[in-house]
């Protein structure tokens, strides 16, 4: 688990053994089994978590049951609830492996030390900040802009490692479309 997670480090940025064995202290290593939850609505969360090997989905649900995905999450990408990490409020959302899944988790103290202990570690924390936010705006623009096959697209070419392991369903849901229209659309896809 933490080789996946170091190997991910050194493609990013360059440390020293000092340096690795610091971040590897703080480390948790955690598995989930496929339905296991990481965070549960009204929960606050904690951490910063990274996916080694798996696959989690953010979501919520509303008021008649209805579930609203808001992210997937496969290996080498990041998990969590940045408003409930930052302002200590219990969180909205739900976070589920949809796989077996090993998380490698960093609590928000020592994530700060590191930050401060690493410069280089820092900056990549904050580039990746800035591409989840870069990504959070494109969704937005997409669900207020596209047609629904555009979004469908776009979906692709956004998980196109995990395409095939997500049910139609959630993927309708992510979308926010009926699992009929995403079923349309996939055929009329397949027939160009």
């Amino acid at each position: 688990m933490f080789d996946n997670f170091k190997d991910y480090l050194e493609n990013k940025i360059t440390l020293s053994e000092y340096e690795l064995d610091l971040i590897k202290s703080f480390l948790i290593l955690k598995k989930l089994r496929k339905h296991q939850y990481l965070l549960q609505e009204g929960d606050v969360w904690k951490y910063n978590a990274f996916i080694s090997s798996g696959l989690l989905k953010t979501f919520s649900v509303d008021h008649k049951g209805q579930e609203h995905i808001m992210n997937f999450s496969p290996e080498n990408h990041w998990a969590g609830d940045r408003e409930s990490l930052t302002t200590g409020t219990p969180s909205e959302f739900n976070i589920v492996a949809l796989e077996n899944s090993e998380i490698v988790l960093i609590e928000k103290e020592d994530f700060d030390i590191i930050c401060k202990q690493i410069p280089q570690f820092y900056r990549m924390a904050n580039e990746i900040l800035h591409r989840s936010f870069l990504a959070s705006q494109k969704r937005i623009h997409a669900n207020i802009s596209l047609s629904i096959e555009e979004k469908y697209q776009d979906f692709i070419h956004k998980y196109p490692s995990v395409i095939n392991r997500i049910p139609q369903h959630m993927i309708a849901s992510y979308l926010g479309i009926s699992a009929e229209t995403l079923s349309r659309i996939r055929s009329q896809s397949a027939k160009k």
